[in-house]
């Protein structure tokens, strides 16, 4: 993206090279968005577009933006959002409701980042379709998709829950207040181990009102996390700091190696964009953690930065595998890519704090 190494610290040139690796290795002219794989070949017709993935691009540039200030970022990001609203037929809605809230949160932080009006636009109009996914089914809480409404999960509803909080402290909407705080609630009651603060997926998947307890994923944790970090700046209520913390230390105990603190390989596809989400949401709670836990946050971010730039990644590709902890085999999936960028630049904004 054309900053001189030489100008920045080391993690952020590091955070440099696996952008620049983003756009250079994925970009797709033509279409307006990023490919799915790398070598692009690999790819076959629509499987190309996954929209919830562009969502996190346009995250991961945002976050570049504001860590640089470099226009480059700004212009790929106004090409991406068109891009992605061109493609999915001149509009961001979309049947999977959690697709729809990870592309409002990220169209609120661009409009935070650029201040451009049509960001804004866009994810308030998104706002409105995705509170249609609220319904009675298993007692309440946000529908995954349009055409499964009984099936609910914690990607439908922390993100909805974030969303909700951040509109109310940019605009002061008491509406938009009592959706974070009850979308909240019926996630912590249905989807998270009360005993010890760690976060279940979803329920109801297969019909039988079971939850897949099973399913231990890291993004989930993030999510959860980042609602309570929301809330609680929104409300001050310890309480949701308390939730945050609870399932920080769950995370931590259950998903990281316990000599090493690294987060596991959870594979590609939808997977491989699991860790740098999490990621970026213990970034958020850093922020507001108390010191033991921020020390923790700390320690597990800085662990598996250490270990992506010292043997996850291709210094000559600018890419990551799946695994921070072995180097990478092509091809390699946009999702893989991202979160290991959402990593880089996470450790760059902590050594600069």
């Amino acid at each position: 993206m054309g900053i001189p190494e030489q100008s920045v610290s080391a993690w952020s040139a590091v955070a440099n090279e696996a952008q620049a690796a983003l756009k250079d290795r994925y970009w797709n002219e033509k279409l307006g968005m990023m490919n799915q794989w790398y070598p692009p070949a690999k790819a076959f017709g629509e499987e190309n577009f996954y929209y919830w993935w562009q969502a996190h691009v346009m995250d991961v540039l945002i976050d570049g933006l504001e860590r640089t200030g470099e226009a480059a970022y700004r212009e790929l990001l106004s090409e991406l959002a068109e891009g992605v609203r061109s493609y999915n037929g001149d509009t961001f809605k979309h049947n999977y409701y959690d697709d729809m809230e990870w592309t409002a949160l990220a169209l609120l932080r661009a409009y935070d980042a650029t201040g451009e009006e049509p960001y804004l636009t866009n994810a308030l109009e998104l706002w409105e379709d995705i509170k249609t996914a609220w319904n009675d089914h298993m007692g309440g809480g946000m529908a995954w998709k349009k055409d499964q409404l009984d099936y609910k999960n914690t990607p439908a509803n922390a993100p909805a829950s974030i969303l909700a909080a951040r509109l109310y402290r940019a605009y002061g909407k008491a509406e938009d207040l009592a959706w974070a705080v009850r979308i909240y609630e019926w996630n912590r009651e249905n989807l998270v181990d009360l005993a010890t603060g760690f976060v279940w997926d979803g329920i109801n998947r297969l019909g039988d009102g079971r939850i897949d307890k099973d399913w231990k994923f890291t993004y989930c944790q993030g999510v959860f996390i980042g609602a309570g970090v929301e809330l609680y700046l929104a409300t001050r209520d310890e309480q949701y700091l308390q939730d945050a913390c609870r399932t920080t230390t769950a995370c931590f105990e259950e998903l990281c190696a316990a000599e090493t603190l690294l987060l596991p390989d959870e594979g590609i596809d939808d997977t491989g964009l699991f860790k740098g989400i999490l990621i970026r949401y213990l970034l958020e709670m850093e922020k507001v953690a108390p010191p033991a836990e921020r020390d923790a946050i700390f320690a597990v971010i800085e662990a598996n930065a250490l270990s992506l730039r010292d043997r996850g990644l291709s210094r000559e590709l600018g890419l990551c595998g799946p695994s921070w902890v072995n180097p990478p085999m092509l091809p390699i999936q946009l999702s893989v890519q991202l979160s290991g960028v959402m990593l880089l630049e996470a450790m760059a904004r902590l050594e600069k704090k």
